[in-house]
């Protein structure tokens, strides 16, 4: 069944401005007009994050959904997919946030806007624990790609956290994914995004 509905999830101290999130949202409109498309600026607390994807999400239907995810926001993806039962997108993933986010409990700069700020609160790293899921259920459901040259997160933590995904593992690469566009082809033929 082809994805009417696309949401995006963007990563930590970022935004719908990032990279990949404008790289994705131009190709769906120039090539996927009917799908439904959001990318929502996440709040920094993970529970209030999840609520608005929730609440956003509600009357989505969870066949024809699927979700794409960067980093933290590949964290959040994961929690949507197994909720919901859609498909999902992880682009290097975070597969430990509440660990690998409590050395930046403070004041935080926004990636894309450094003017703007924002405080990272330590209750923040509970909720993210809070949003931990167990094992994925159904790999299928899963393309992960991920960067052995990532520099924040360790390719094999993600690499284990997906077992029997189908998953694209770049000899080098970033975090950010500097060569996103030579992957999107295959991210959008495993979305199966509606052509009309």
């Amino acid at each position: 069944m082809s994805v009417t509905h696309l949401l995006y999830l963007h990563g930590f101290r970022s935004s719908p401005q990032s990279a990949k999130a404008r790289i994705v949202a131009a190709r769906v409109a120039a090539d996927f007009p009917g799908v439904i498309w959001w990318c929502p600026q996440l709040p920094p607390s993970p529970r209030d994050a999840m609520a608005l994807i929730d609440r956003g999400t509600a009357d989505w239907p969870a066949a024809r959904m699927a979700v794409v995810g960067s980093s933290l926001g590949g964290f959040y993806a994961t929690c949507v997919a197994e909720r919901r039962g859609c498909r999902a997108v992880v682009l290097n993933p975070a597969v430990d946030p509440a660990r690998d986010l409590a050395a930046h409990v403070g004041e935080q700069t926004a990636w894309h806007a450094p003017e703007e700020r924002f405080f990272f609160r330590p209750g923040y790293v509970d909720e993210l624990r809070a949003l931990q899921t167990g094992p994925i259920t159904r790999p299928e459901r899963y393309f992960a790609v991920i960067a052995k040259g990532d520099e924040l997160l360790d390719w094999r933590e993600m690499t284990a956290r997906y077992p029997g995904a189908t998953i694209r593992l770049l000899e080098g690469g970033d975090h950010a994914l500097s060569d996103f566009d030579a992957h999107l082809g295959d991210v959008l033929d495993f979305l199966n995004l509606a052509t009309e």
